[in-house]
């Protein structure tokens, strides 16, 4: 089976499990939403084992055919007049995923979620995609589906840094909050902090604005003002409070229908890292969850 996406798409990685199978199905509703196709990819390359057993390409190649199949029909019964396209991609997951998601406006993964490391649907590779992608990468866990009143629920997206270091983060929120006609919860935590970590730039504005709590306020409320401006109709609640920001976040996430969180990928000697606030969120988080690359 081989197709080309249509323009635009939201890609999803299938593999055949059910973790894959949900990240579809929610692609799909997303795409109905925002009025874009799907593109399905299986990831499939043949690597024969250095084992003294009969290995057969041929059963291979149309066991990853098969997959995709199944998926397409899902979804053809779930969203008759959405545009689904796939492909079998003749290379391991890592660079398959990334180019669809190279040419989409996001990828969709499975997730397992609660997991040391990496516990996605691709397993090791899952955290590599994600730090790696240029384009939102969404986790979605096999109980995408099991309560709906989640489908309804608030978009939750973490902001910190000024305007520019959340202009990516928030407007995917603002975007997808829109395209569901629900509230934009934006959240803000914070910490008191050593005074070295405060600039004397950065000091004056906090004595200026009456102490950490209302300057924090105040810098959510500045980074949100243009999406506000540009998405009217989206309510929007903005929450302060102190705490770690994965903490904070999964506990404003506590019915919400999507949490956004942004990322910075880090290399370190265990790999490629994206940061304390968006690992937590994806271990933990009840809903979907959207990892948006800044910068």
């Amino acid at each position: 089976m081989e197709g080309r996406p249509v323009t635009p798409v939201i890609a999803v990685g299938v593999d055949g499990s059910d973790e894959s199978l949900q990240a579809a199905r929610w692609a799909a509703d997303e795409a109905v939403r925002r009025r874009v196709g799907v593109h399905l990819v299986h990831a499939w390359l043949w690597q024969p084992l250095a084992l003294p057993v009969v290995q057969d390409r041929d059963a291979e190649a149309r066991r990853a055919e098969d997959v995709l199949g199944e998926a397409v029909d899902e979804l053809a019964a779930r969203h008759p007049e959405l545009a689904v396209t796939a492909e079998v991609v003749q290379d391991v997951p890592v660079p398959a995923l990334l180019r669809a998601a190279g040419a989409a406006e996001m990828l969709a993964v499975g997730s397992r979620g609660h997991g040391a490391l990496a516990g996605f649907l691709l397993g090791s590779y899952g955290q590599q995609v994600i730090a790696e992608s240029r384009r939102p990468v969404v986790a979605v866990r096999a109980t995408y589906g099991q309560e709906p009143a989640r489908q309804n629920g608030e978009v939750v997206v973490g902001q910190q840094g000024g305007v520019e270091d959340s202009h990516d983060v928030l407007g995917f929120a603002f975007e997808t909050a829109a395209a569901r006609g629900v509230a934009v919860r934006a959240v803000r935590a914070w910490a008191l902090p050593s005074l070295y970590a405060y600039s004397p730039g950065s000091l004056y504005l906090v004595d200026q604005a009456g102490g950490l709590e209302p300057y924090e306020r105040a810098a959510l409320r500045q980074a949100v003002e243009p999406w506000r401006a540009k998405y009217p109709d989206v309510a929007v609640v903005e929450h302060v409070e102190m705490g770690s920001g994965g903490q904070v976040l999964l506990s404003a996430a506590a019915g919400a229908g999507l949490v956004v969180v942004g990322r910075r990928a880090r290399r370190s000697a265990v790999g490629t890292r994206i940061g304390s606030v968006a690992h937590a969120v994806l271990h933990h988080a009840p809903c979907p969850v959207a990892v948006v690359p800044l910068g």
